[in-house]
């Protein structure tokens, strides 16, 4: 069963998905790309527990702090997008990597020579969970604000409150 709430945050209304076993979507219901990847039409709008965690999470977030802790996820996608997914979990608040980065790193856990940084664009730009999984830290090689399913405006806005840039 799949379970949907909202969240009303400084930069547009979100809309939460969860399973059973954690929180599968976040997405910006304004101008996403991608909005509601994944979501059944059953879905049954609730209250739950990971969703007060979701909405904790949001309120430290949108005040400019590290909220220091992720709710519980449930990653659906494929081992690829679940490796990037991964992969952006550990990009520190107020930091960014770029796309060749997240590539050279899989490549190198593959043992291979180069992964396409157009593969990780395609997984980063579908991650169903943005915000929490931290899509908006990855960026161009040249530091270009490149893609964002929830648009280059609000990227910069996300990177601007976590003064990862100016």
């Amino acid at each position: 069963m799949i379970y949907t709430n909202n969240y009303h945050s400084p930069l547009g209304e979100i809309l939460l998905a969860a399973d059973d076993e954690g929180l599968t979507g976040l997405w910006f219901k304004e101008n996403q790309k991608h909005l509601g990847l994944g979501l059944s039409e059953n879905a049954v709008e609730c209250d739950l527990p990971v969703f007060e965690d979701a909405a904790r999470w949001l309120d430290i977030y949108f005040s400019g702090r590290d909220p220091g802790f992720t709710p519980r996820l449930h990653l659906t996608g494929s081992a690829f997008r679940n490796r990037v997914a991964e992969i952006m979990l550990e990009i520190p608040y107020g930091k960014t990597v770029t796309y060749g980065e997240i590539a050279g790193r899989i490549a190198r856990e593959r043992g291979i020579e180069r992964m396409s940084c157009r593969a990780v664009g395609g997984a980063v730009g579908k991650n169903p969970i943005s915000l929490i999984i931290p899509c908006h830290r990855v960026i161009g090689s040249d530091g270009s604000l490149t893609g964002y399913g929830g648009g280059i405006e609000r990227k910069d806005a996300l990177l601007r409150l976590e003064k990862a840039i100016k």
